[in-house]
């Protein structure tokens, strides 16, 4: 069986076979896990419903590592869209230091991630939970349904576990169908399980139409031979490019440096880091004011010496002023944007610029955007 354009054979001789399935399968997983939180919606609503709508309730996204990196995802969205207060706190953090971290007299939600659920630390934050608050819920989202983490859970007077399909208990090193359904189910299970039902068939949808038109760009991307890569983003999404960064660091066995940062902040001294074997990757926000911010990257005067491709489905917007200039001196390639809208000057040195395909519109804002392929 091929996956991601590589047969078995292939994937075995890379060690890598485990991965690439388990990378291939998040649309099937994704829908899968819905179809498990629908199961359980009463419970789950019956359970978080209390919780969740009263102001006084602290809730701890937490986890290790990527389990981690789930709440660092969700916690600025959550915390916007819920009446209770959301925070991220590794189990790292918190078994290191529960004093700093837990408060008695509030009551407390503990969101607990775990792909097996028998890591030390997770075992050890639920009993300091215990211990350091009056009045604390436990709520596990495990792909393991025989982990530790399950087990304690679901023994507790205020607890419940969430297990995940048995297929998201990732066999390889690095998380990736784990990650990506712990995440949904959390997302779904607390802002309301019916709501995603079509959402979660955008996303499984979005995730089978990036697999299967990315994975030609994708190798040849990783054929440049990159030495240090930069993963970006906003918000929610500055707990993904952290995720990214090390998925990218453990795939590669430290071969490769991977480091993450926010748009913004990656623009004082952490842009140090940049040489002309640097990947940089933009997790480009759909929220139109941050997106701003994460496009500013390529403000006015800007200067790419390496090829540029953009991966992004939506409307791909480049400049914001008619006085930008971007210059893309190895090309700049836009995969599959919906549209494209220049505001300024886009310039190659007789390179490539690909903007989408034949149905693609391009918008030429302002009276002196344009296309400048001779860089003149």
């Amino acid at each position: 069986m091929a996956e991601l354009g590589r047969n078995e054979a292939e994937l075995q001789a890379l060690g890598a076979l485990w991965t690439a399935r388990e990378i291939a399968q998040q649309p099937a997983m994704l829908r899968q896990t819905h179809t498990a939180l629908v199961a359980k919606k009463a419970a789950i609503a019956g359970f978080l419903r209390p919780l969740l709508e009263r102001k006084e309730t602290r809730v701890i996204l937490t986890g290790a590592g990527t389990s981690a990196f789930i709440g660092a995802c969700l916690a600025p969205h959550l915390a916007a869209t819920l009446a209770c207060r959301v925070e991220a706190i590794p189990t790292t953090d918190l078994v290191s230091a529960p004093d700093l971290y837990f408060e008695r007299d509030t009551p407390t939600l503990l969101v607990s991630f775990g792909r097996s659920g028998d890591s030390p630390e997770s075992v050890a934050a639920l009993d300091l939970a215990d211990q350091c608050v009056g009045n604390v819920h436990h709520l596990a989202i495990t792909c393991n349904a025989q982990g530790a983490l399950a087990s304690k859970a679901a023994g507790k007077s205020k607890g419940l576990a969430i297990l995940l399909p048995e297929a998201t208990h990732d066999r390889s090193f690095a998380m990736t169908s784990s990650f990506s359904c712990m995440l949904y189910a959390a997302l779904a299970a607390m802002t309301g399980i019916e709501g995603m039902a079509a959402r979660v068939e955008r996303m499984a949808s979005a995730a089978e139409a990036v697999i299967a038109s990315q994975v030609e760009p994708m190798k040849a991307l990783a054929a440049r031979g990159y030495e240090r890569v930069v993963y970006l983003g906003s918000h929610v999404f500055k707990g993904l490019a952290r995720e990214a960064a090390l998925k990218l660091l453990e795939l590669t066995d430290g071969g490769i440096v991977a480091v993450h940062d926010s748009p913004l902040g990656f623009r004082h001294g952490p842009k140090s880091i940049v040489n002309d074997r640097t990947l940089v990757v933009i997790f480009l926000s759909n929220h139109p004011y941050a997106r701003r911010y994460d496009l500013d990257l390529l403000g006015n005067g800007t200067t790419i010496t390496n090829a540029v491709t953009f991966l992004n489905t939506g409307t791909l917007a480049l400049g914001d002023a008619a006085g930008d200039i971007l210059l893309f001196n190895g090309g700049v390639t836009a995969t599959a944007p919906s549209g494209v809208t220049l505001n300024g000057q886009l310039r190659t040195s007789g390179d490539t610029v690909s903007l989408g395909d034949a149905g693609t519109a391009v918008t030429l804002a302002g009276g002196l955007s344009i296309i400048d392929t001779t860089n003149a």
